[in-house]
């Protein structure tokens, strides 16, 4: 991979968290061996990566070459096409990372470019690209948000103390970790127990200041059990509660007149249904879903196949007990050779805590 590529995935990463529903995408301009203009994907409304950089450049754009981490755009949305833009400015060489899995740009921007004369290269930096817009490619192709399942647990698996009382499992290090992390996912999720047991705020606090973008707060409350006192309703960003017909029409109006979206899905196992929760959220064109428990919720996600990425952050305690929760419960598997496994997997100290990080795949055969 050239330096150039390089640098245009590092300004993506910068991108990530501000972009949504857009790709996080970076560019990078050469001329004569220097970089003359460099940029990232502004958030929504704002220009694309190409259109920073083509503008930093100003005339020495004319005979550079591109290097970006995803298929320049050929279509209007909120802003021009960027295909436009870059034959206009003289740009002689594109190179990006991956094609645009959008069905509206897929392919036609580099066939807009190279019938303009442009000569036009795919596929450098493509794996660290895709890993970068893994949400925004999800759910363009399958209408679906991409969903990360992230716990933190004790040596012996457990996520609480058998009164439930989870505060705190991890270490501070892995607490602004999580912080950092809620500021690039659109949405976040817990189950009603996790809020009358924690009393959760659910925002992203990075610093232990309010980030000014705060994902979707959501509760699968498919009873009516949160109560209008909850910390969840409060405070910055939006709060959605997914419930069922089960829930009281009454908790219902008390809930939207709190402040909150109260949304109504099909029952499936006595349960929200997730897979039409998922829809739901697709169709708002949210990209990215962060889910951290209790076990149960994340034990429904994974027992629908529904778990994307996972994050678990291992502690250096012993928590021991018959009745404490376990990370992940649901139905489980009968045989280890159901189990699912993670691959890809990283491995990475938050202090004393360790954080595995790895997507499941289901044995052949499951």
């Amino acid at each position: 991979m050239t330096d150039s590529m390089a640098r245009a995935l590092e300004l993506a990463r910068q991108a990530l968290g501000t972009t949504s529903p857009n790709p996080a995408v970076g560019a990078v301009l050469v001329k004569d061996g220097c970089i003359v203009g460099k940029g990232h994907t502004q958030p929504p409304g704002g220009p694309h990566a190409e259109i920073v950089a083509i503008k930093q450049a100003g005339a020495d754009a004319r005979g550079a070459t591109l290097y970006v981490t995803l298929e320049p755009c050929s279509h209007f949305g909120r802003t021009p096409p960027c295909t436009k833009a870059i034959i206009e400015a003289g740009i002689r060489e594109v190179h990006y990372a991956h094609d645009d899995p959008d069905a509206q740009g897929r392919g036609h921007g580099a066939q807009e470019l190279r019938e303009a004369g442009i000569e036009v290269h795919a596929g450098e930096g493509e794996a660290e690209a895709r890993r970068i817009n893994e949400a925004y490619i999800k759910q363009r192709l399958t209408g679906l948000p991409f969903v990360i399942a992230k716990w933190a647990m004790s040596l012996d698996g457990k996520i609480a103390a058998t009164s439930g009382d989870s505060r705190w499992v991890s270490g501070p290090e892995t607490r602004e970790w999580s912080h950092q992390l809620r500021t690039k996912i659109d949405a976040l999720m817990v189950g009603v127990r996790t809020v009358l047991i924690d009393d959760p705020q659910l925002t992203a606090r990075p610093g232990g200041i309010d980030a000014e973008r705060q994902p979707l707060r959501i509760v699968a409350d498919s009873r009516g059990r949160t109560p209008v006192t909850a910390r969840v309703l409060d405070g910055p960003g939006r709060a959605l509660l997914t419930t069922t017909s089960a829930s009281g029409a009454a908790w219902r109006r008390q809930m939207a007149e709190a402040g909150a979206e109260v949304l109504v899905l099909p029952e499936r196992d006595e349960r929200v249904d997730l897979e039409g929760l998922l829809r739901v959220l697709g169709e708002r064109q949210l990209l990215s879903l962060l889910v951290e428990g209790g076990g149960e919720l994340l034990g429904s996600f994974f027992n629908a196949g529904l778990v994307d990425k996972v994050h678990a952050v291992i502690a250096p305690l012993v928590i021991g007990g018959r009745e404490a929760p376990a990370a992940v419960a649901g139905r489980g598997v009968e045989r280890m050779a159901e189990a699912l496994r993670l691959v890809e997997v990283s491995v990475e100290r938050l202090g004393d805590d360790v954080l595995v990080t790895g997507y499941p795949i289901r044995p052949p055969g499951a």
